[in-house]
């Protein structure tokens, strides 16, 4: 068992930007049957998914970590997101930091 940080760890598996705004109601539950349902993925993996609001001021990430989802959130107070736009094909992105 890996020690416990509030932030993911820098050898995460797999990030995905889940492109589509989402109702941001949901919490660690509704979020990971969307990846279930709509992306046809396994939340359980340790894979981080990120969503935004239709305003791209707010962030929501969910993880799987050991036993339980984590769920980040941050909300900006005056600038936004940079989001790819929604369209049918799926995208690769490369993160470096």
């Amino acid at each position: 068992m890996r020690p416990r940080y509030l932030r993911p760890a820098l050898t995460m598996p797999q990030i995905y930007l889940y492109r589509a705004p989402i109702d941001f109601r949901k919490q660690a539950h509704g979020l990971a049957a969307l990846v279930e349902q709509q992306l046809g993925h396994n939340p359980f993996t340790g894979a981080l998914y990120a969503f935004t609001n239709r305003r791209r001021n707010k962030i929501k990430c969910l993880m799987w970590e050991d036993n339980g989802f984590v769920l980040y959130y941050k909300a900006l107070a005056e600038e936004k997101f940079k989001w790819p736009f929604l369209n049918k094909s799926p995208k690769s992105l490369e993160l470096r930091w």
